[in-house]
């Protein structure tokens, strides 16, 4: 094998082990920041200035007493990413090892993946529930970014994991 060509395999040799838990890292800080970030700032009679995060949400909505709601939201937008992106961990960690119980429970990752996508719908609700109320404005802060973010660098963990185990 020519010299030129060895550096290279190295680069993609590396790039293929450091791919899935980087994006599974990116994936988490993102979450982490996304959640207690603001994901939205109402202005009310162009005074009162609000953030409104997730935690943040969810504390309302506990001491409102929307134990419901509560429950839904935290179910699906804090306990399903902290699941699914210690999962996908776990894979990482013993692919080698025991093969077919890795393709197991990346199946139910993916039955999973499913059902966690309803935070986006929730959090696509809220948007257009605030922006009709016309009681006051809202602007989109960085904290939709970053949890929209964490979606992605998931989902494309996920896809990396899958492609790897189909590999092996």
């Amino acid at each position: 094998m020519p010299d030129a060509a060895r550096p290279r395999l190295q680069l993609r040799d590396l790039f293929r082990r450091l791919a899935a838990p980087g994006l599974l890292v990116a994936g988490l800080l993102l979450f982490a920041f996304g959640i207690f970030t603001p994901f939205f700032t109402v202005t009310k009679l162009w005074v009162f200035t609000n953030g409104i995060s997730v935690v943040g949400g969810l504390i309302t909505l506990f001491q409102e007493h929307e134990y419901f709601l509560f429950a839904v939201l935290t179910l699906f937008t804090i306990l399903f990413p902290i699941v699914k992106l210690s999962l996908l961990g776990v894979i990482w960690l013993e692919r080698e090892h025991n093969l077919a119980k890795v393709r197991r429970l990346h199946h139910h990752i993916e039955n999973l993946g499913k059902w966690s996508m309803l935070d986006v719908f929730v959090v696509a609700i809220l948007v257009v529930t605030m922006k009709s109320a016309a009681i006051g404005q809202i602007q989109i802060s960085i904290g939709i970014y970053l949890f929209t973010g964490s979606v992605l660098f998931t989902q494309f963990a996920t896809m990396w994991i899958e492609r790897l185990l189909r590999q092996t």
